[in-house]
């Protein structure tokens, strides 16, 4: 992290950025206060002014990943507005976010966001919102925008997860399933759109 932080100036972001420099280099076992502490060059005390010991570490991290992970689907995201390419480009870009940060994605799918948190809350509203924007053109009911968010989620989380875990052992290349995947949940969206509840 280059010279240590005087402990005086420490700010929250900081332990938070220390920390999620940790997890890329060491994975999630770094995640404590004492390991950060030591990027930080500071003692483990001056921490616990900004972050109430291991678990309010966690929970901080994995909300800035999240926030990280929202911001990375934007940018490759925002001037899209037909539903397939949009649908394409989240896929890929959550594909690319965990390939790009293996170690934050898979700390940011351990955090469970809750509507009934005020920090969770909106970023989930923001996921939400974007689903919707997939998938408003279909003029899907309540119960089958929830089938269908689960679906989308559930494919794209499960294929990514696998993957990681090194589960993906057939010569045939990841790349080109993963495509085949997002073209086949476009067809299941329809099916969805069809199909009595």
């Amino acid at each position: 992290m280059g010279r240590p932080i005087k402990e005086k100036s420490l700010t929250q972001q900081d332990v938070i950025n220390a920390a999620i420099a940790c997890l890329d280099k060491e994975g999630e076992t770094a995640l404590g206060v004492n390991r950060v502490a030591r990027e930080l060059g500071i003692k483990p005390p001056a921490i616990y002014k900004h972050l109430d010991g291991n678990a309010a570490l966690r929970r901080a991290v994995a909300l800035t990943i999240w926030q990280q992970y929202v911001e990375w689907c934007h940018q490759r995201t925002d001037s899209l507005d037909d539903p397939h390419a949009l649908l394409q480009a989240g896929g890929q870009a959550t594909r690319e976010f965990a390939r790009s940060h293996p170690e934050r994605y898979r700390t940011m799918l351990q955090f469970q966001l809750n509507l009934n948190d005020l920090e969770t809350a909106p970023l989930i509203q923001e996921v939400f919102r974007f689903l919707k924007r997939v998938l408003q053109p279909y003029n899907l009911n309540e119960t089958k925008l929830i089938d269908a968010m689960r679906m989308v989620n559930g494919a794209i989380t499960g294929f990514i997860t696998i993957e990681q875990a090194g589960l993906m052992t057939l010569e045939r290349s990841t790349d080109a399933s993963y495509q085949v995947m997002l073209d086949a949940l476009v067809v299941a969206i329809q099916y969805i759109q069809q199909v009595e509840p």
